[in-house]
């Protein structure tokens, strides 16, 4: 973990990261609640809103559009990644290296370790090889870190997230990304066990608006410095409206209450 490495990819200190690879983890799937966003670019417009500090795609997205969005848009690299269609033990599949993210003009690169799982020495391996690239590029580090496998009897637990987020910083992710353990509490360990590295919180499955914004305030009440977040954006009707709102929340350290009535927006409210 380096102090500022992250700079290009966090405002004031906080990030919002737009997350868009979801064709490849999940599948088409995921564009039936708003079939406009399997379209590519619809995504990469809602990713030059002020709220979005750093966009995360895959290899194929970044080539395919980067560059007509370089001046707008500070580009996440995704290096691994694995379809739904993998039915064995948690891994990922590295699809580029943190080089040809840097020559694409990448801010940062992102990757998955799923600590726990029977491939974690693997991943672990290849995190250093794409941590230490990344480092001589002058990129930022984010660990999407899932601990998930045979091992683990709850993925979710407020300890199991407290470790994830220690790996991001054992490890030297400038910032972790992980699940929200249940409770302001426990979100709280989960920071304080990342000493310097920034904790955000994943965005998970869509949820009712007010529920998802309560969730994200309760997270940066508590030490948080943003969300990642992919789903419960781009698969509501109104995906502008929740980033306004998740604006408010993060950097203004808004309620969620407050957010709703700065949209001004009912619809919000009530998806």
């Amino acid at each position: 973990m380096l102090p500022h490495a992250d700079d290009a990819i966090t405002r004031d200190g906080k990030a919002l990261v737009l997350a868009y690879d979801h064709g490849l983890e999940h599948g088409p799937v995921d564009f039936e609640p708003n079939p406009d966003t399997a379209d590519p670019e619809a995504v990469w417009e809602l990713a030059t809103h002020d709220a979005v500090s750093a966009f995360a795609v895959q290899k194929g997205i970044a080539e395919a559009y980067y560059p007509s969005y370089e001046d707008d848009v500070s580009l996440l690299a995704k290096l691994n990644g694995t379809s739904n269609l993998w039915m064995g033990e948690p891994d990922s599949a590295v699809n580029w290296s943190a080089d040809y993210a840097a020559e694409l003009g990448a801010d940062a690169v992102g990757f998955t370790l799923y600590g726990g799982s029977n491939g974690e020495v693997e991943m672990a391996e290849e995190f250093r090889d794409a941590q230490e690239t990344a480092r001589e590029h002058d990129m930022g580090v984010v660990m999407w870190s899932y601990p998930r496998g045979q091992g683990l009897k709850n993925d979710t637990s407020p300890d199991t997230i407290a470790y994830a987020a220690r790996l991001g910083l054992e490890l030297g992710a400038d910032i972790a990304k992980v699940k929200y353990p249940g409770s302001g509490e426990a979100m709280a360990h989960a920071c304080e066990m990342a000493g310097p590295a920034k904790v955000v919180m994943s965005g998970g499955s869509k949820t009712d608006d007010r529920a998802f914004l309560e969730t994200v305030e309760s997270a940066i009440a508590n030490g948080a410095a943003g969300l990642a977040v992919g789903r419960n954006v781009f698969q509501r009707e109104n995906p502008v409206e929740i980033l306004d709102a998740l604006e408010a929340v993060i950097y203004e350290e808004a309620s969620a209450d407050e957010a709703l009535e700065l949209t001004g927006s009912a619809a919000v409210a009530d998806d």
